[in-house]
């Protein structure tokens, strides 16, 4: 097993484009709260159209009135040339684009298919890359998908090969739906590294049938060290039909610290913020951290 891990926070942005939109001042106070639990990546916010993710037609405001806390590496996620063109302007130098590995989940969420979306993420990165900028490329549905089924780890690997020709610095998969179960990790990352051995790799799990842990432990065994969670369990997708919230992040950095393995976060400070979340949601969220009590938040031994 590895002896530490990263975990980049993706409550602000991943969780809350799920749920009903909820204040600016709301907003901050989250993302602040994230940034003060030794959490050192947070996926901040989105720049998308405010008709297709009204929950986040406030990311300029929200990104202008954060707090920054110097260590923590924000990053915004961006449909298209006009997201990243905001995103650059907003001051962010880490910026991530989504193709879904299935044509069909690529289509109802950016109207284009898969092929079509990575032509445009070419002349993107080029674009983010003459800022200055890196590009991470996430791959959604690449556990399965909720129109087509399974997906081929092939057309995965095969997405990430043309990425990385064309100048992404990291590739993320994304399980969508919470399709994925150990043995579709192993099969993915093994398919990705044949043909990519050398790409930086992140894996982020949801946990619409309860496996999202099961899924870490496996990409431990494989050697993957950096994962996606989100505060709480929020999230989803809303052109997934029935998937639920992420992996929480509380629960991975539990397992993980028990297991020896440091993320370099404060669990204490993590099960906070999540109380603060359900707070400002005015909802039960579902870590099982959370209603556990103090004696299960352990620290790495």
């Amino acid at each position: 097993m590895p002896a530490a891990v990263s975990i980049r926070e993706v409550g602000p942005r991943d969780g809350l484009q799920n749920e009903e939109p909820i204040p600016t001042g709301a907003k901050v106070r989250l993302l602040d709260a994230l940034s003060g639990t030794g959490v050192r990546r947070i996926e901040a916010v989105s720049f998308v159209h405010p008709k297709a993710i009204p929950q986040m037609a406030d990311a300029d405001e929200v990104w202008r009135r954060a707090g920054k806390v110097e260590g923590v590496r924000y990053s915004a996620l961006v449909p298209n040339t006009r997201g990243a063109e905001r995103a650059l302007a907003a001051g962010f130098t880490e910026i991530e684009v989504v193709v879904s590995a299935s044509d069909t989940h690529n289509r109802r969420n950016v109207n284009r298919s898969t092929a079509e979306s990575l032509d445009d993420i070419a002349a993107l990165i080029d674009l983010l890359h003459g800022a200055g900028a890196r590009a991470e490329v996430i791959v959604a549905t690449s556990f399965g998908c909720p129109y087509e089924g399974d997906v081929d780890p092939g057309r995965v690997a095969g997405i990430v090969e043309r990425v990385v020709r064309d100048g992404a610095d990291r590739v993320a998969f994304g399980d969508t739906t919470g399709m994925g179960t150990p043995r579709r990790v192993r099969e993915l990352v093994t398919a990705v590294r044949d043909r990519e051995p050398d790409v930086p790799v992140l894996l982020h799990f949801h946990n619409t049938r309860g496996t999202a842990l099961a899924n870490l432990l496996t990409a431990l065994e494989l050697g993957v060290t950096e994962f996606d969670a989100s505060v709480g369990g929020l999230g989803g997708c809303p052109y997934a039909p029935g998937a639920s919230g992420n992996l929480a992040t509380e629960e991975a950095v539990h397992m993980l610290h028990d297991m020896g393995i440091d993320t370099g976060i404060d669990l204490d400070a993590l099960v906070g913020v999540a109380e603060l979340a359900e707070e400002l949601l005015g909802k039960r969220l579902p870590s099982g951290v959370l209603r556990a009590g103090p004696r299960t938040r352990l620290t790495a031994r």
